[in-house]
């Protein structure tokens, strides 16, 4: 998992993205992506391209360092680009209600823009790779994934996977990093959206993210909500968000949260607490909201002033200071012997009990290993961690499901370790309880 990537494997898919764009997007082309928005401010540009530039490629079996990489690339020359000709003039509404002018751009000409900065990058790449070639974690990292929109009329939870935070970022300060985040929405998706695009965007700004991360986490999330407001005051816009994120720094492990998603840890097959969940029954949070002049009541759940049933989010401004977007932040020193990180919306854990996990794991391995031949003594380390350890979210959201769980479920597992040497260890766990202590 990571290291440098081979030169045939990058110069095989840059052959095969120029084939498939083989000239630049003429001015009345269509993009082959709509973009996010419609309009875009010059705060949003990084984060909406970004967006764009990670779908396009991340649907073309391109390396995740090298998507990471050549979207960077293409971000730092749109940025060089003289943008006037994409401004839109101020609305008069804009112009009586914002407190400082704020610059609009024209969302798809800009995205344009953006897509043939990506072929340019393409382009002078095949020709000439660039060198070193860009290199991924040095670190174990597999992360397994999956959403459903259960029986919900829509789907609102959004999840984000950057093992190369640093690549598509730009960081170069010599501390790997990667990045991971679950937004669970109410209310329309749009806050979702909003968060998984920009808040890791806004935290790789953040000064102090290397000396003091938690006040990066905290700092990261509130601008994001600012400038969700923003948007929201301009296109009208009426939602809300939780979120749960996780940034491995080095040796540190570091979680923000706002609201009810969750993330836990588990560590040589035990689940350790990282987080305590905003809930609007949790008695600080009560005391928050009273405090402020607002009631906690419930109307089939507990309720913020009888409207949300989350006490802190991303957006939900009609019910701000309330609801709160302050995110709270916990670190934890990774020593090595970690299995995996959980993260998952509220749909996983009101009905799954952390403690649960360990064993719903550990389970769905033993039956992927089972069916693959990694039988005891048969050498689980020849199964394809891969192909292990990938269908383990979507059995535990099945399972989050058929115990009753009716609301759209994301569950995110990065793994820490290869899935094999979980296997091992629960078969040498096994074997030492069956033969029982040795004798002397």
């Amino acid at each position: 998992m990571g290291g440098v990537m081979e030169e045939e494997v990058v110069r095989g898919f840059l052959r095969r993205f120029l084939e498939e764009f083989p000239a630049p997007l003429g001015s009345e082309d269509p993009l082959p992506l709509n973009p996010l928005s419609r309009k875009v401010s010059l705060d949003e540009l990084r984060g909406e391209s970004l967006d764009l530039g990670l779908r396009l490629l991340n649907t073309r079996d391109a390396p995740s360092t090298l998507n990471a990489a050549m979207c960077h690339a293409a971000l730092a020359e749109l940025l060089k680009a003289d943008l006037s000709p994409f401004h839109l003039p101020q609305e008069a509404e804009q112009q009586q209600g914002e407190e400082q002018e704020v610059v609009l751009l024209q969302s798809e000409p800009v995205q344009r823009l953006f897509l043939n900065k990506l072929r340019e990058v393409g382009v002078a790449w095949h020709q000439n790779l660039p060198s070193p070639l860009p290199v991924g974690p040095s670190r174990f990292l597999m992360c397994s994934a999956h959403a459903i929109r259960n029986t919900r009329r829509k789907m609102e939870d959004r999840h984000v996977t950057l093992p190369d935070f640093n690549t598509l970022t730009g960081l170069k300060d010599g501390v790997e990093r990667g990045y991971y985040a679950v937004f669970d929405g109410h209310g329309g998706v749009d806050a979702a959206i909003y968060a998984a695009t920009h808040l890791h965007v806004t935290l790789s700004q953040q000064e102090g993210l290397q000396s003091d991360p938690a006040t990066a986490f905290k700092t990261a999330f509130t601008r994001t909500d600012d400038m969700l407001r923003g948007k929201a005051k301009r296109e009208r816009l009426r939602s809300g968000s939780t979120g749960v994120a996780v940034l491995l720094q080095g040796e540190w492990l570091h979680v923000a949260w706002l609201g009810d998603s969750q993330s836990m840890l588990v560590r040589r097959g035990q689940d350790i607490t990282l987080m305590d969940p905003h809930k609007p029954d949790r008695e600080d949070e009560k005391q928050r909201v009273e405090a402020l002049g607002g009631c906690i009541v419930f109307m089939g759940c507990w309720r913020v002033n009888g409207t949300y049933a989350v006490s802190r989010a991303i957006g939900d401004f009609d019910q701000k200071p309330y609801v709160s977007g302050d995110a709270d932040c916990s670190s934890t020193r990774l020593h090595g012997d970690e299995d995996y990180i959980l993260l998952a919306c509220d749909g996983f854990f009101d009905v799954v009990r952390p403690a649960e996990v360990p064993a719903l794991v550990l389970g769905v391995l033993r039956e992927q290993g089972e069916s693959q031949g990694a039988v005891e003594g048969a050498g689980c380390e020849e199964v394809s961690e891969g192909v292990l350890g990938e269908r383990v979210a979507q059995e535990l959201v099945a399972h989050a499901k058929a115990a009753g769980s009716s609301d759209n479920i994301t569950v995110m597992v990065v793994f820490l370790r290869p899935p094999a040497q979980l296997l091992l260890r629960d078969q040498s766990n096994t074997a030492v309880a069956t033969e029982g202590p040795a004798q002397e």
